[in-house]
């Protein structure tokens, strides 16, 4: 039995949506964050930080939602097209989720954190201009290389997509401007309808907590 610990609108929806997406039979377990629940003594023996997400596949505990959606989409995605079979779009899928996790998603997460998840004295509102700006350079060089306009592998729906139009949804949220072309494509990769279902999984299971 595959069991997901989350929390809504976190990077938990990454994994929710990846096991929707493979159509995957799996327990949603809703880690209250606001409340101080990934301190506990339970959670912390799931993930050493405290954080979600984290996913138990059998034997298998796994924390972070790339290595979580790398492994499902790996282990169990075979006809989906998350991961193309090609090694060489493989490796653009992987080169694309490289530069989620360390460019575009960074600075939304530095204003994440100072605007609400660090204690208030420890945030700095005078950063958060900055990392507006570098969300903007991540989004040219993303330009650069991708104009928007299809799937950004094999001209189809992957991982790659997945990740970065869920990233670029925070950088709406925390009111980042996106070029016309990208916001089109953003509303294309969260239209999809296992996307709506991981999110309804998510708002269900915390209002039931």
């Amino acid at each position: 039995m595959i069991t997901l610990y989350g929390f809504p609108n976190s990077r938990s929806q990454r994994v929710a949506w990846t096991l929707e997406e493979l159509g995957l039979e799996y327990e949603y377990r809703s880690v209250d964050m606001m409340a101080g629940e990934g301190q506990g003594e339970e959670h912390l023996t799931r993930h050493p930080d405290g954080k979600v997400p984290v996913l138990e596949d059998g034997e298998l505990v796994l924390f972070e939602s790339l290595a979580i959606c790398r492994y499902l989409a790996e282990h169990y995605g075979e006809a989906s097209g998350l991961l193309p079979a090609s090694p060489v779009e493989r490796a653009q899928v992987d080169q694309w989720l490289s530069f989620v996790i360390s460019e575009l998603e960074q600075p939304l997460w530095t204003q994440g954190k100072h605007k609400f998840a660090l204690p208030r004295e420890r945030r700095v509102p005078t950063v958060l201009p900055t990392a507006a700006w570098e969300f903007q350079r991540a989004m040219g060089a993303l330009q650069r290389q991708f104009d928007g306009q299809a799937w950004l592998v094999g001209g189809q729906f992957t991982l790659a997509d997945l990740f970065v139009g869920h990233t670029l949804s925070w950088g709406v949220r925390f009111k980042n401007r996106l070029p016309l072309a990208l916001e089109a494509y953003r509303e294309r990769c969260i239209s999809r309808p296992a996307l709506a279902r991981a999110a309804e999984r998510e708002k269900s299971v915390a209002e039931a907590s």
